[in-house]
């Protein structure tokens, strides 16, 4: 009988921690919702702003390069930068996350 206590007490120990690891990921998932990580290209004539949660915030082209030129010229660098900015975007959710899940970001491992 006292076997199926300290299962029960160690059960009920696990789902504690479950419940306490959820509400840390949903508050750092918020938190990474309000920030944001920058990437520029062709020499920050085009910057991307995006959310911790991968969403495109801002796309900022130089007047510059818009009143003369070519939509290719134009498109590639922009696609270079909302790329940055995504994989940017991933680290910092990694980073942030990893912790909480115990996974390891890339290039880190774990403890």
């Amino acid at each position: 009988m006292r076997r199926e206590e300290e299962t029960s007490g160690h059960g009920k120990e696990i789902l504690g921690q479950v419940g306490r690891m959820r509400k840390e990921l949903a508050r750092v998932r918020a938190e990474l919702a309000s920030q944001t990580v920058e990437a520029s290209a062709g020499e920050g004539a085009f910057r991307v702003v995006a959310s911790g949660v991968r969403e495109c915030r801002s796309v900022t082209i130089s007047s510059d390069l818009v009143a003369g030129g070519s939509a290719k010229l134009v498109g590639d660098p922009v696609l270079l930068a909302v790329n940055q900015a995504i994989r940017d975007s991933r680290l910092l959710s990694a980073r942030r996350l990893g912790p909480i899940t115990g996974t390891a970001g890339p290039g880190e491992s774990i403890r």
